[in-house]
């Protein structure tokens, strides 16, 4: 009886000691299981980071909606893109460019489209600097297959100011164009071959005004009537300087008892009055024939209020300014020139190559130096988290419950004054190395003093002693 009594004694003694190790070994295989866990993590984000170098475009599902979030195409940057010559060709003509003015002569900017705007559906045509650089104004006109029509708006792209005049208007992209255009024709569909287009004729003198010109007609038939408009930047409105046209008709019907309304006729904007920049110069034809007939120059203030006839004179030429610009071909560049270039910019490739392979060398070192510092850190961690537990579990199997805290307390305490006392020491040592090195830095700096004094002493020493010879 006895003995079964001893037996049973026996098996709960060592349930409570199995029992007390599972609890143990559980702490501890969580602490070594969570380690595990961290230490493949880092290992992933440092592979991922090597692969990333060159962007693959394998991503989660959170990285690809971050890369796909709106953008604003104006904050974009764009490099001007260069042409690839095949290696099997010698020579391939490069254009060269030069700014040139705008509307020289006064009245002649054109829309010049062509068939590819039946094809395209749109086209961006020519464009006009302002005079000081920082913006270009071109149209973009639009072909309605459906009806045969057509509609434009006119856009700004604001340019870049860190560039020369040149490369400003090279570099300027429809990408980077301010969202809303500055004007707009109709654009209904329901009048079969309408025309309406929109052309820059010039800037103003301080760049503050543009003046545009509207072509509204049918592509059967010819164009109907021009408009004119002058659009202020500064106060982002535009006038409507029409009634020029209205003043034309009164004057013939009212003094030559004509009337231009049963007849087909129109005008042509020049641009600001040369002498007097607040005012604009149209002429005027009357198409009644085999040749033009002139109606005379006439001018408009910019905001539409005041007409004027300036003369009917068909051979007097208005002084008209050219305030703004555009760029044209000047020839392309000579065979020695390109040639040359090419040497150049294969020195530079390769020059470039190194400069790259070095920079990705630097990287991958940095992004393995800073595993290895992650590793470090982790790994310190979890021993002093494993020794931590160690000494809590022994607490456990050796004290009551009341006096585990103040004895963990306490061990806890002598750790960090350990550590304290460990991170001094290495302070210290690293204080001596840099006392060591300021010695050394000192001796130097005072041998070179040393070495210039003497130098300076004996320069100056010659002169007396040639005196004293």
């Amino acid at each position: 009886m006895i003995k079964k009594y001893v037996c049973a004694a026996m098996v709960c003694l060592c349930a409570l000691a199995c029992f007390k190790v599972y609890a143990r070994d559980y702490r501890s295989g969580e602490i070594k299981y969570k380690y595990g866990v961290l230490k493949n993590d880092l290992k992933y984000d440092r592979d991922k980071k090597l692969l990333n170098r060159t962007p693959s475009g394998y991503m989660t599902v959170e990285e690809y909606e971050k890369q796909s979030e709106y953008k604003d195409k104006s904050t974009l940057e764009y490099e001007v893109g260069k042409i690839e010559r095949p290696s099997d060709f010698k020579y391939v003509p490069q254009p060269l460019y030069k700014i040139v003015k705008y509307n020289d002569p006064a009245g002649s900017p054109e829309l010049s489209l062509g068939k590819k705007l039946y094809a395209l559906g749109q086209m961006n045509a020519q464009g006009v600097v302002s005079p000081d650089f920082t913006k270009l104004v071109y149209p973009a006109v639009y072909y309605y297959r459906d009806t045969g029509s057509t509609g434009a708006d006119l856009f700004v792209i604001p340019l870049d100011e860190n560039e020369s005049n040149l490369k400003r208007i090279l570099k300027a992209n429809v990408a980077q164009r301010e969202i809303n255009p500055i004007m707009s024709t109709e654009k209904l569909i329901d009048n079969q071959a309408a025309f309406r287009s929109l052309t820059p004729v010039d800037f103003s003198a301080d760049g503050r005004k543009i003046l545009v010109k509207e072509k509204i007609g049918s592509s059967e038939d010819g164009i109907w009537e021009t408009r004119i408009y002058v659009y202020d930047f500064l106060s982002r409105k535009k006038a409507d300087l029409s009634v020029i046209r209205d003043a034309i008709s009164y004057f013939w019907q009212e003094y030559v008892k004509l009337n231009l309304e049963e007849k087909r006729w129109d005008i042509v904007p020049l641009g600001f009055d040369a002498q007097d920049p607040n005012r604009i110069v149209v002429q005027s034809y009357a198409y009644t024939g085999e040749k033009p007939v002139y109606l005379g120059a006439w001018s408009i203030d910019y905001n539409g209020n005041q007409s004027r006839l300036v003369s009917f004179d068909k051979d007097f030429i208005p002084k008209v300014s050219s305030n703004g610009f555009k760029i044209e071909k000047d020839g392309v560049k000579d065979y020695t020139t390109i040639k040359l270039e090419e040497k150049i910019l294969k020195k530079e490739g390769k020059m470039l190559e190194k400069q790259l392979k070095a920079t990705d060398k630097g990287v991958v070192k940095k992004i393995n130096e800073d595993y290895k510092y992650e590793l470090k850190t982790l790994k310190a961690d979890y021993k002093d988290d494993y020794r931590d537990n160690k000494k809590l579990q022994s607490f456990k199997g050796t004290t009551e419950m009341n006096e585990i805290e103040a004895l963990y307390e306490k061990y806890q305490q002598d750790q960090l004054t350990k550590q304290i006392k460990k991170t001094e020491k290495k302070i210290k040592k690293e204080q001596k190395k840099i006392d060591k090195l300021d010695n050394k830095i000192q001796k130097k700096t005072d041998q070179t003093e040393d070495i210039i004094n003497n130098k300076l002493n004996n320069v100056y020493s010659f002169p007396q002693n040639e005196e004293e010879n």
